[in-house]
């Protein structure tokens, strides 16, 4: 048992177990994992990645890592705005790597993908060895954040850029009354009726509600050692992209 401990969810949790309790979560979820994204979001999930893309500008020869991006979602984006670009995409949940291959875009996209199980605090790779990192709503699921930046950091070649969407807080108490009744009430009931698993849902709404406001995981992003930092907000703020470069 750890002496330190860390929050699943609003659960208060050894650090020790929370790596399984998320992959548990994430292995329960990863077949309905697209289906559930596009009801929970209405969609406009896509749009952020979209936009996320157009930030980034993704250029071929460029190696992009995307961590916890096991369905593809950010792979393919990178890939079919850059098809000279090679991505390798890394996630500690096997069976959320296996949804991603079985898409049609992963056969056609083949030589250009790498799909590697690997945990963001302790990635398996060189130093020095990416241009790009993307991590798209999968940070506030790790166990010790400022440990997943440094590593993000650690992987990145001199003038690599860092970019995390995540969800994040709204600026108006008012609206963030409303999004909160609706993730609390709506969200974990659909999770219940498409992928009859309403706890994993649930957490995943806790999470959201427990990960740093945007300026302060700025600040976070900024103490990793990371430069330039800067975000836009998404939808008001419901989600947040954030970039960093690594000079």
């Amino acid at each position: 048992m750890s002496d330190r401990q860390t929050h699943f969810g609003f659960q208060t949790v050894d650090e020790d177990e929370k790596a399984g309790m998320v992959h548990g979560v994430f292995s329960r979820v990863a077949s309905r994992y697209d289906v559930m994204n596009d009801l929970m979001s209405a969609g406009i999930h896509r749009i952020w990645k979209n936009a996320m893309m157009d930030w980034l500008a993704p250029r071929n020869g460029q190696r992009l890592l995307d961590v916890a991006g096991g369905t593809g979602d950010i792979a393919f984006r990178f890939l079919d705005r850059a098809p000279g670009a090679e991505v390798t995409v890394c996630d500690m949940t096997e069976s959320m790597l296996v949804e991603g291959r079985k898409r049609a875009e992963a056969e056609r996209l083949a030589d250009s993908l790498s799909w590697v199980t690997g945990d963001a605090m302790a990635l398996p790779f060189a130093d020095n060895s990416f241009d790009r990192y993307t991590i798209s709503f999968g940070i506030r699921n790790v166990t010790r954040i400022p440990d997943a930046l440094a590593e993000a950091f650690r992987v990145l070649r001199p003038g690599g850029r860092l970019m995390v969407l995540e969800f994040s807080q709204l600026p108006v108490p008012a609206m963030q009354w409303a999004y909160d009744r609706y993730s609390f009430n709506v969200i974990p009931a659909l999770g219940q009726m498409v992928a009859n698993d309403r706890d994993s849902y649930q957490y995943l709404v806790e999470s959201i509600r427990r990960f740093p406001d945007q300026d302060a995981f700025a600040a976070l992003i900024g103490e990793a050692g990371f430069e330039r930092v800067q975000y836009r907000n998404m939808s008001m703020g419901i989600a947040a992209l954030h970039s960093g470069w690594k000079l």
